[in-house]
């Protein structure tokens, strides 16, 4: 079974396997509502079909898996004071990352290129992650004035060291050496060889597990630039506050050091402080949904209650001149409070 062409989500049955497309190349297949509820009702209809025992999720056009979600859409939802809108569907999104992670049959995610926000929440929680030599992976929230989510701090949070606060707070890409060393994909396949995978998921003669057929075409990628990093990352950030990992940063020998500390005071503070915390927070939850319903508060707050969520948007994104002005502007400026604050943010509509 097919959808028409023109669908953004193309989803079909092949023997045993069940194949998820997302089918928008023009736009890195970024995630509408509809999209997100296409995924799901494929992912109902397979759910009890006994002739459907393993799942593909990946996406069409060379440039990537997913760019992530229409933040333009959201932007115009805030702006026209909808925020129904923008419950109705940050709920789905994280009704479908957890699906994701708790679906019964296993899903293979091809994170092959542009791989972020949106993205992650898809690919990220499936049982099998595969990435290859064009991706490159990110949760870049706070470079518009937002914070990580779609089960993002959870990834973050369980990475090795410091690594989540640097990708959370920095939005910082990964090659697929990053990936995998961060937790974030498992395994390494050559863009060449993937729809060789795609068919022997399809046949499977033998062998005759997912994890096994993928091992078949798994490779060593080169060593993670992060090893190397992992000193002065995981001492800089593992201050206190965003202002006190700046200062480590400056006084760290290493000249990524000092690039980093130039990009966190470039971004927002709000959005600073607030991903430092929930990463932090998200380490002592007991499971994703958890804290998929931590990030729901905290994205809400943003959407509702602050400016630099669309003055972030709009000036990377639809202006694109990439000169916001944040408030408050600085981190000496910044309430010592706020991450609590948002943190302590009660949805009206709860996520669960």
């Amino acid at each position: 079974m097919s959808d028409a062409p023109e669908s953004t989500v193309l989803s079909r049955v092949k023997g045993s396997l069940g194949h998820i497309t997302l089918h928008r190349p023009r736009a890195i297949n970024a995630l509408d509502l509809g999209m997100i509820r296409t995924i799901a009702d494929a992912l109902d209809r397979w759910q009890d079909d006994t002739d459907v025992d393993v799942v593909v999720l990946d996406g069409a056009g060379e440039r990537g898996f997913c760019a992530g979600g229409d933040v333009r859409g959201l932007a115009e939802q805030i702006s026209a004071g909808d925020p129904g809108a923008t419950t109705t569907f940050f709920r789905a999104e994280y009704a479908l990352n957890a699906r994701i992670a708790e679906y019964p049959t296993p899903i293979v995610a091809l994170a092959d290129g542009i791989t972020m926000g949106g993205g992650i929440g898809l690919a990220g929680h499936a049982a099998i992650r595969v990435v290859t030599e064009r991706s490159k992976l990110a949760m870049p929230e706070t470079r518009i004035g937002f914070t990580p989510d779609v089960g993002g701090t959870w990834l973050l949070a369980h990475a090795p060291g410091r690594l989540g606060e640097f990708f959370g707070l920095t939005g910082s890409t990964m090659d697929a050496a990053d990936a995998i060393y961060a937790g974030f994909a498992d395994y390494f396949v050559p863009s060449e060889h993937l729809d060789a995978v795609r068919e022997a998921l399809e046949t499977r003669a033998d062998p005759t597990s997912p994890t096994e057929i993928v091992l078949l075409f798994d490779e060593t990628p080169p060593p993670s630039r992060l090893i190397a990093a992992r000193e002065w990352i995981d001492h800089a950030f593992a201050a206190d506050t965003v202002a006190e990992i700046v200062e480590r940063l400056r006084a760290r020998p290493e000249a990524e050091a000092s690039t980093t500390a130039d990009l966190l005071e470039e971004l927002s503070p709000t959005g600073l402080a607030v991903t430092l915390a929930a990463v932090r927070r998200a380490r002592e939850l007991p499971d994703l949904r958890a804290a998929l319903a931590q990030e729901y508060g905290l994205v809400l707050w943003f959407a509702h209650t602050q400016p630099d969520l669309i003055e972030g948007i709009r000036a990377q994104l639809i202006d694109k001149d990439r000169s916001p002005t944040w408030r408050p502007a600085s981190l000496a400026e910044l309430p010592p409070d706020v991450a609590d604050t948002a943190l302590a943010y009660t949805p009206a509509t709860p996520l669960w």
